[in-house]
Parts: C-alpha cells; structure tokens; sequence
C-alpha cells in the first residue's frame, strides 16, 4: 500500500465514504481510514448511519408499522388476518440483512472507484500526515495532499442514567432488543427517541417519554408540532413534557427512574430504559496540538462555509462540525469539498436542508418556520391543507396530518415548507427543489399535479397561501 494519497478521509460513514468516492472519480488518489471492523476483523464500512443509525432504525420502524397494520387496520379494508404475531428476532435479523447489504455495497463501490481502505484510528498531524492506529495498536503513517476529516457523532451519555448496554442502552443497543418490553421508558423526545419509541410501542410495549423542555419538538414550525403531538399520543405514546430524569437504577432485573416535574418528584420503573438525548461530535483525540486544527465551544471543528478548517488542506464534514447531524448534509458537504480539492467552484446552500422524524406518519420540514419568521421580523402569509381532504389519502387510510406552506408575503418566494401525513419525507423533497430554484407559491399552484396523488397537498397548500384552495373552505378572501 502506497503511504502517499491525493486525498485521505477520515471516517466512512455517510459524509466519509461519499468524499472519498467523489475524490476519486475526480482522479485523486484517494484512502479512507475507518476503525470500525466486522467480526472477521475487516474494516466495517458506513458508519453509525448504516450500521446502527438511520438504515436500521428504518428497517424497524417499516417492519413494526407491518405488524401495527395487520393486527389493527387490514380488517377496514376487508382482510381478515386472525390473530398476527411478531416474531422479534427475525425483525432483528431482516434488519442485520440489510445493514450488510449496504455496508458490504460500499466496499464494491470503494473497489470500483479505486479508494484504498486503511483499518485503524486516523490523527490529523501537523503538515497533513495522518497517523493510523490498526486493532492490533500497530501506528503507522501516511501523507496526503489533502485531509477530509469526516469522524461522525456519538450518542450523548448522561450521568443520571449511565448505559449498561442490558437495562439501560443508547440508541444502538435500541435495536437490539430480542424481546417486547413489557413497558419502556425513553429519555428524550427528540427525533431519535420518538422513532424508537414508535417501533417499541407498535409492537405492543407501553412507552413513556420523559422530555426536560416544556416544549415538544421546538425545532419543528409550532403548529406542525402541536398536530405531530396528538397523533402520537393518540398512538399510545405516553409522553410527558417539562420531566428532568434525576436519577436511573436498575433493581431485580427493572429500571427504576426518578424525574422531577413542576408537580414534584415522581418514579417510574421499566422494563428496558433507552436513553436519546442526542448526539455529540466524535473530536476527541482525532488531531494533535500541532496540527492547526481548533474546535469551537461544543466540540465542533471549526470550518468555514466551505468546510475549511483552520490548517490548510485540512477539511472537516458531516456531524463532527457545525449544521444539522444529517446524513445527507454530510454526504454533500463531502461533495463539495472534493470537488473544491479537485478545483471546482463548488458550495452548498445550508438554507434548504430538508429534516425527517421517520415516525408514522412522517414529520419533515425544510426553510423557516413561522416563529422563526416571526421573530425575525419577516412578512409571511401561509396556507395548509389537511391529508383528510386528500382522496389519495382517504384511499389509503392515511389521512392523519397536514402540509403547510410559508411564503414573503411581498415577493411569494417561498421560505419553507412543514408536513406531518403520510410519505411527508418524499413530499417535501418537491419545496426543496422549488425553493433551490427561488419558486414562489404561485409557481407551485400553476404546475399540473397528478390525480388522486398524495403531492395534491401540496399544490393545495400552495394554492391556499392566498385564499385559492379548491377542496376545502378558505382561510381568506381570494385576491
């Protein structure tokens, strides 16, 4: 193996192993160090994404709603299914497939796009060298013309209920339970904990969120929040707000939790206990004194709009720096980065990065939401339109939900778009592109929708920004 790369990526997860296929079908030399191995001692290749995050979560959270649907809904439609039951190790099991089909694809693309794979720990050192360490602590270095540090994210721990990995685990041991708890606990009500509760809580686990804010998803447009709420208390998830965990124990095989509310002191004792109170960036020990790297107050590297870092030739991607932790804004900051390396003029536009809680439904967002614009001054106008309006929808018995559009109320630019319904992820991937292209809501209301579709709701919630909806009363007076 050559000791010399055009490029050399640390980590290959979604913003690594993106970099480092792009990298070298510009025609850089291009390695990627990775030190997650498999149980045969091979490099493991996706990151937490893949193996643990987003790919996995989703096989569950797809096989859970299968069995959800046949034991409650399948008898609206006239099917009669007597008596459905889960087998949970084979969920696990379908889910461990898929993960190796992915993880095992991205070894062939590396292979065909001729990116050399190095096992071990990567260190930024001073003049772009970077140190390896193998499994066996054997250190090594190599030389690259360029660095894409790319080391992902950790799930945050919290003293009051240390992770055992039995009783009490993060979001990976989540996926790993070969059995319903009985009642599970969740800490957290973010996007992580919502998912994994809603996979548990389908399959028959009574679920309880304990949340510290007072607010539920206050990243989300308020009104969206407040709908995605009662559908999913509605569902059974019993999620109490303003509820800080003090202090976690597990007793005879149970979890008890201690958490104070502005009622006072309570105690809850669970079966399984899943801690998601989010994410922080993997920085620790990834660079030396010397290298010019600097990180900011929560652990981020600091990297420009471009993901420079401070040390030339030296760039950082993905959740280990500023931005939402998203694996598709890694994979196209690594993009750009190689394309810049290779001498592109390439950016991204961090305004318009969509977001999805991969509940049921789905909740997704891109753009402002209406106390942002609020609180930025901004003049808006909006319009909804609810799934229950929709005869795709009704069809389908996903009716649950609402789109809603945000729009200048000078200019009808569109500033952002806010869905929780059914296919709410692939719906507002079509205001993603619109705003990319500076789209007003008029633009959206003179495109031709397809019929019955779920995207009518859309074109509805664009036409309703000005009072113009067809298939339910107006908010407003036409203009």
């Amino acid at each position: 193996m050559s000791d010399k790369f055009d490029v050399v990526v640390i980590g290959a997860g979604p913003a690594g192993y993106v970099a480092a296929i792009k990298a070298a079908q510009l025609g850089l030399n291009t390695a990627c160090v990775e030190q997650w191995i498999d149980d045969k001692g091979k490099p493991r290749l996706g990151g937490t994404c893949l193996n643990v995050g987003c790919i996995p979560s989703k096989a569950l959270l797809d096989s859970s709603y299968k069995y959800h649907e046949a034991k409650e809904q399948l008898s609206l439609h006239g099917i009669s299914v007597k008596d459905p039951t889960i087998d949970v190790p084979a969920m696990i099991g379908r889910k461990d497939q898929i993960v190796n089909q992915l993880t095992t694809g991205i070894t062939g693309l590396f292979k065909a796009n001729g990116v050399t794979v190095i096992q071990g720990t990567g260190k930024v050192l001073a003049g772009t060298r970077v140190q390896v360490t193998d499994k066996d602590g054997n250190v090594s270095e190599v030389q690259a013309g360029n660095v894409i540090i790319a080391a992902g994210s950790l799930p945050v721990n919290i003293p009051p209920a240390p992770v055992d990995g039995e009783h009490i685990v993060d979001s990976t041991g989540a996926l790993e339970f070969q059995a319903i708890p009985e009642r599970l606990g969740v800490i957290g009500a973010g996007v992580i904990g919502l998912e994994l509760g809603s996979v548990w809580g389908r399959l028959g686990a009574e679920v309880v969120v304990l949340e510290a804010l007072d607010e539920f998803l206050p990243m989300m447009d308020a009104e969206i929040a407040k709908e995605t709420g009662k559908i999913l208390k509605k569902q059974g998830l019993d999620i109490r707000l303003g509820a800080r965990v003090t202090n976690a124990e597990v007793k005879k095989g149970k979890v008890a939790v201690s958490y104070s509310t502005s009622a006072g002191e309570h105690t809850e004792v669970f079966d399984k206990l899943i801690v998601a109170v989010g994410r922080r960036p993997r920085s620790e020990e990834l660079f030396s004194s010397d290298s010019g790297i600097t990180l900011d107050e929560r652990g981020f590297i600091f990297v420009n709009d471009y993901c420079e870092t401070e040390a030339p030739h030296v760039y950082a991607v993905g959740d280990v720096v500023r931005g939402p932790m998203l694996a598709h804004k890694g994979s196209e900051e690594g993009v750009m980065v190689a394309e810049r390396i290779a001498g592109k003029k390439a950016q991204m536009n961090y305004d318009i990065i969509p977001s999805v809680i991969y509940t049921h439904p789905e909740v997704a967002a891109v753009g402002k939401t209406e106390q942002q614009l609020k609180a930025d001054g901004v003049p808006y106008k909006s319009g909804t339109f609810p799934f229950v309006a929709s005869g795709r929808a009704l069809a389908s018995n996903e009716f649950e939900g609402m789109v809603k559009i945000l729009a200048h109320e000078e200019t009808d630019r569109v500033l952002g778009c806010h869905i929780v319904g059914p296919s709410a992820a692939d719906l507002v991937q079509q205001v993603v592109i619109a705003m990319e292209f500076g789209s007003s809501t008029e633009d959206l209301a003179m495109i031709v929708f397809g019929h019955p579709t779920l995207s009518e709701a859309v074109h509805e919630a664009a036409l309703a920004v000005d009072g113009h909806a067809i298939h339910m009363p107006n908010r407003k007076k036409r203009k």
